[in-house]
């Protein structure tokens, strides 16, 4: 489409309508097979598929207005069943002050359920993931690691005390997106660049730094204390957990630096790193730099065994 307001590539799409309005589209699609871990009920599934897509237009500082449901449902599920998938819609999209307004129904071999979200904005308002610029304060929304540990967990096997099992796990089944964080930064102006995390912290910041044509120095992994928890239990290297685990619905931004002190005055931000005018990605670990890999989810390369 000529004078596309956001490039292919970004966390989103979206049609000028006028006076500098903006109609914004995602979808996004959870499939049985890759994207349900054992634990997770129909009713969490049908949840994280609308979170998947409130979180992308969250990125962008967009609300969700309204959201189509496309489900597909192997034949020998049940009335129940199908319930559950509609319950949990319904409680991911109120959760958000959105509605679900209809959708399509389907037979197949594996559930499959795909959303697509609407949200408007001032196109001057949306953060795109092609604005950072060198010296840029690098920050995220929340700490990393969680899910990663949480699906080693489910997937593996692997031990976790029950208070400890209890956060991972839950950071599994019942993700949230930071919407109200992804509005408030919108208003800030402050921000040059954002991006839904969803596939990894790692991968995150190489699409912004492709996007901006940019590097990024880390300073300080973002890792929550139950990752360093459930690391020394396992042997395990929380950076790798917190880098590219995925599945984490928190956003990455670059902001400002002199707007920096506004900014965290009335919104909790973390403070990772630097933007480098050198386009190369590293983190600092025990006083050395090494180099973020760009690893994250992907599909047809990332599987996730079924139960």
């Amino acid at each position: 489409m000529p004078d596309m307001p956001v490039p292919f590539g970004d966390d989103v799409s979206a049609v000028n309508i006028g006076k500098g309005k903006l109609a914004v589209f995602k979808t996004d699609m959870l499939v049985g097979k890759t994207d349900i871990p054992p634990e997770m009920t129909l009713w969490h599934a049908a949840r994280k598929a609308v979170v998947m897509n409130v979180s992308d237009l969250a990125a962008k500082g967009v609300k969700t207005t309204a959201l189509l449901a496309s489900i597909a449902v192997p034949r020998d599920f049940k009335r129940k069943d199908i319930e559950q998938i509609g319950d949990g819609l319904n409680a991911g999209a109120r959760e958000y002050d959105a509605y679900v307004l209809g959708g399509d129904t389907n037979e197949a071999s594996d559930i499959i359920i795909s959303c697509a979200a609407l949200g408007f904005d001032e196109q001057q308002s949306l953060m795109l993931r092609s604005g950072a610029t060198p010296d840029d304060i690098v920050a995220v929304t929340g700490p990393f690691g969680k899910t990663a540990s949480g699906l080693k967990v489910l997937l593996q096997g692997l031990y976790a005390p029950s208070r400890l099992r209890k956060k991972l796990v839950e950071s599994v089944l019942t993700p949230h997106a930071r919407l109200n964080e992804g509005l408030a930064l919108a208003q800030t102006r402050a921000v040059t660049a954002a991006i839904d995390s969803s596939d990894g912290l790692a991968w995150s910041l190489h699409e912004i730094s492709k996007a901006s044509n940019v590097g990024f120095r880390v300073d300080r992994i973002p890792l929550a204390s139950e990752v360093q928890d459930f690391a020394s239990l396992h042997g395990l290297n929380p950076s790798e957990l917190c880098l590219y685990g995925g599945e984490e619905y928190e956003l990455v931004v670059t902001v400002k630096p002199e707007l920096w002190d506004k900014v965290i005055k009335n919104i909790p931000l973390i403070e990772i790193g630097r933007v480098t005018e050198k386009r190369t990605l590293a983190f600092r670990v025990e006083g050395r730099m090494l180099p973020i890999e760009a690893r994250g989810w992907e599909h047809f390369k990332t599987n996730i065994p079924r139960s």
